[in-house]
């Protein structure tokens, strides 16, 4: 329940999730040998990088179309250090995609399936070049956090040396306050049981997250996921913006997310301020914000650590203060 914290090296091979045109895709189990063996090398190599902070090795492997990526991907490695502390890195899953029967840059869905058919994940990319492209899962093993990486590599073969090459990292929390995404799960469902209908929104929320570590992947398993929390009834789903009630004042709240900034289980609160700029009162505002929205919605106290403030002013959010549950009137 933490927000897992999520880091994207953005680049034009990774994208939300669209509606796009059918490619090919080949499971781990179904590679040849020669490609699961190239992509395994590959992968390894890379999260070992990553797991021991390798800017050369991951700088040396970045494709060339996505250079002027590389203080995004840096960054992103530099923040996954404590996810993967303590771990060693184990590969999840392989796909290879092949899109090179495009004439050129689609939005692209590929449709991975076992060798039975019965269960079949869904991949989609947004302005696909065409070529060949591998999509790879991997684990920190051991590590308390529980770290998540997903790799995008892209086929190179101009130049001396052809081969895969890194288009895009992400890396996530895989595991909160000692659980997995399985146990968030099945909280979110005893709390919506419970009539809590925010708790369970973001447990859920929270469950997707720790599953996989990359938004363009979808599977049976998270559909179902994201079938269970569609039904939750008063859901945060449909309430922003939220107008709270705080005496003669009335505060919009804009949105409330899942925030693990902090490795801890935070939700983010964004709020339209009043325009002040003093750093004191800034805070009393923040606080009489988080204040409000307790008192709205009390059952956020007991399944979460504590809230995140961020104020709005002249479009822009700006994070002011996080303040555990039991600090905050």
């Amino acid at each position: 329940m933490r927000h897992c914290w999520k880091f994207w090296a953005v680049t034009a091979l990774l994208a939300a999730p669209v509606a796009g045109l059918a490619a090919n895709c080949t499971t781990q189990a179904e590679l040849l040998p020669q490609d699961r063996n190239a992509l395994a090398a590959t992968a390894g190599r890379l999260s070992e990088a990553v797991l021991q902070q390798d800017y050369a090795t991951l700088q040396a492997a970045l494709l060339p179309a996505e250079a002027q990526e590389w203080d995004g991907i840096r960054g992103a490695v530099e923040q996954a250090a404590p996810l993967l502390k303590g771990g060693q890195v184990q590969l999840r899953n392989l796909y290879l995609l092949d899109a090179s029967s495009q004439v050129a840059p689609a939005d692209t869905q590929f449709f991975c399936s076992n060798s039975s058919g019965s269960l079949t994940v869904t991949i989609t990319m947004r302005a696909l070049p065409p070529g060949r492209y591998a999509v790879v899962l991997a684990d920190a093993a051991g590590a308390p956090l529980g770290g998540q990486l997903g790799f995008i590599l892209a086929w190179d073969g101009r130049g001396p040396a052809p081969g895969w090459k890194l288009g895009g990292l992400s890396v996530r929390l895989g595991i909160l306050d000692g659980h997995d995404g399985v146990w968030y799960w099945a909280r979110a469902r005893e709390l919506a049981k419970e009539s809590l209908p925010w708790s369970a929104w973001y447990c859920y929320e929270a469950a997707r997250s720790l599953l996989v570590p990359v938004d363009f992947l979808s599977s049976p398993n998270l559909e179902k996921l994201a079938g269970e929390q569609a039904q939750i009834k008063n859901s945060p789903l449909d309430a922003f913006p939220y107008s709270l009630l705080d005496g003669p004042r009335t505060w919009k709240i804009d949105a409330v997310r899942l925030d693990t900034t902090l490795h801890q289980a935070d939700l983010g609160v964004t709020y339209e301020s009043t325009g002040v700029t003093d750093p004191a009162a800034l805070r009393t505002e923040a606080v009489a914000v988080l204040s409000a929205l307790l008192k709205t919605q009390p059952e956020l106290r007991e399944n979460f650590h504590g809230l995140w403030a961020y104020a709005v002013k002249n479009g822009k959010p700006t994070p002011i203060i996080e303040l555990p549950m039991a600090q905050i009137p």
